[in-house]
């Protein structure tokens, strides 16, 4: 049973992935409710305080607030922690469902007042849809043409004053009237490994785990700078736990477990691995272009861009020039190669 456990878990694990199921549901339980529960982010936090407060005691709707950052982060939280603030109701959208207007305005006259229109991965709206948003978001109205030809005629809807909260990963996609019309935009950053052990142990209590500082610290230190990560290696290391020990998390058993997910110690998974190799070995450390990269790994450019390219930058792994992506000093010794000293025929490097 070992064995089959083990062979299962060795397997290709990628933590950025969304929960399906049991894991889903423990998505919603862990996750913070109120602005108070809510771990990092403490400037932003702080400032939404103040701002949904100022809302409140006027008795109007919030401004309309912008989250970008990398996926993980807390964008999607911090959304349903606005509306509980406000003790509103909230639905939830995003970009690439939203492709006819009548699907907006039909979300937008079913909103009460002060109620929070979600939408997630507002970048990937349509230009007919965003053009509506636009009136929306300012005057609380929506034109709409009625017929065809001759008899066409536009009909001027009021809504209900609402706050619209979008989330985007890629904000430099968002067109500057857009973007112009958020009043509160907030950047969220990678999360501190202190920020991270915490988090990690509020989730374990959750989650009814015992856990040490030690094997915290370790899951924290290989999260990536995410706490989406940093619960998904968590309930991970909870099965190694219950399979392999007496379902308490000591440092070893964490060890253990990561290593055998394949995460290494500064957090980087086979992904990361290999494209770093490919960098190297098959372009020489660069540069070489993202879709280039993308194209050798077998992944699609705007993931490459999106979920892995951040973090190696910000670890330092790889740098951004003018003619393509390039392969740091930091990247070769985490590979234990040497730079200028690498065969490429050699077949063990992939």
């Amino acid at each position: 049973m070992y064995i089959i456990f083990l062979l299962l878990a060795m397997a290709d694990f990628d933590p950025r992935n969304f929960s399906e199921g049991k894991d889903k549901e423990l998505d919603g339980i862990i996750r913070p409710q109120d602005l108070k529960d809510f771990t990092g982010q403490d400037k932003i936090v702080s400032n939404l305080k103040i701002f949904v407060a100022a809302a409140k005691m006027r008795g109007e709707s919030l401004d309309h607030v912008l989250f970008h950052g990398p996926p993980g982060l807390g964008k999607t939280t911090l959304a349903h922690i606005i509306a509980n603030e406000l003790g509103v109701n909230m639905k939830v959208t995003s970009g690439p469902i939203l492709d006819k207007p009548g699907d907006l305005a039909g979300l937008l006259t079913s909103l009460e007042e002060g109620d929070v229109l979600f939408i997630d991965e507002i970048h990937r709206l349509s230009p007919v849809v965003e053009e509506y948003l636009y009136s929306a978001m300012e005057d609380f109205v929506i034109d709409i043409m009625i017929d065809k030809g001759p008899g066409a005629r536009s009909v001027r809807i009021s809504l209900n004053p609402f706050t619209l909260v979008g989330a985007t990963t890629r904000s430099g996609l968002l067109t500057s009237p857009l973007r112009a019309r958020f009043g509160i935009t907030c950047a969220m950053e990678y999360y501190d490994t202190m920020t991270l052990v915490n988090i990690v142990k509020r989730s374990a209590s959750i989650l009814k785990v015992a856990i040490d500082q030690d094997a915290a610290y370790e899951i924290a230190l290989r999260s990536r700078g995410t706490p989406r990560i940093a619960n998904s290696l968590l309930r991970r290391v909870r099965d190694f736990a219950q399979v392999m020990g007496n379902g308490s998390v000591d440092l070893n058993i964490a060890r253990y477990a990561l290593d055998a997910l394949n995460i290494d110690k500064r957090g980087l998974d086979a992904i990361d691995n290999k494209i770093l190799k490919t960098i190297i070995t098959k372009f020489k450390g660069g540069p070489v272009g993202a879709n280039t990269i993308a194209t050798a790994v077998g992944e699609d450019q705007g993931t490459l861009e999106e979920v892995y390219e951040p973090f190696l930058i910000k670890e330092g792994f790889i740098m951004r020039t003018p003619r393509g992506r390039e392969a740091t000093e930091l990247a070769y010794r985490h590979l234990g190669l040497e730079k200028g000293n690498i065969n490429l025929d050699d077949p063990t490097l992939f």
